[in-house]
């Protein structure tokens, strides 16, 4: 199928790109998956050390708490023709005194906009962690655990969450309304934007 107006083109070039190599510790490795009929965008940070290795977004113990709380198997969530996964920053940004790095500042203003609005089809986005909250919805509450029990806000169409990391397990437990009132309904969402609803 010809590509008519250069997205595949982006794609690549988004695929190939190099602006921070030389901020890097391991070098630019951009990882994300994103097609034009895409219903769902994951809106994330920045691939860690894991992704970074296999080139694989969410190919780690996060990416299995994120499908849990979504409700999808690896089938769905890797299927780049429903599930967009987009993060901040597109390469591993390095390791600093509390976890990772911020994404790389040079990556949304390159690509972000490039990428994602060819979307017209997408249904829900959702908005993982304080860069993503500051570029997706930039009038959020002052903390990330604000915005996410403000959840109801922006239903149905987008839907701030904690970083699914295990580092955020005490999180978890000081919120138990999150997984008792949060997920039940992000859940028939997601079921419902898949299955082309809403």
């Amino acid at each position: 199928m010809k590509d008519r107006d250069g997205y595949l083109a982006t794609l690549e070039d988004a695929r190939r790109c190099t602006a921070c190599a030389g901020e890097l510790p391991l070098g630019p490795r951009p990882v994300f998956q994103v097609a034009k009929s895409a219903r769902i965008l994951v809106a994330g940070q920045a691939p860690g050390r894991k992704v970074h290795a296999s080139g694989i977004p969410f190919s780690d113990a996060s990416g299995d708490r994120l499908r849990d709380w979504l409700g999808i198997d690896r089938e769905v969530f890797y299927d780049a023709r429903r599930v967009a996964i987009v993060p901040m920053g597109f390469c591993y940004p390095g390791t600093g005194k509390a976890g990772d790095l911020p994404p790389r500042p040079e990556c949304a203003p390159l690509w972000r906009e490039r990428l994602l609005a060819p979307l017209a089809n997408l249904r829900l986005t959702l908005v993982i962690g304080q860069y993503a909250l500051d570029y997706h919805l930039p009038k959020h509450a002052s903390s990330v655990t604000a915005a996410v029990q403000g959840w109801r806000e922006h239903w149905p169409a987008v839907v701030p969450l904690p970083h699914p990391s295990p580092r955020n397990n005490l999180w978890l437990r000081r919120n138990p309304w999150f997984e008792a009132q949060l997920l039940p309904a992000l859940r028939v969402r997601v079921a419902e934007v898949l299955a082309g609803k809403g």
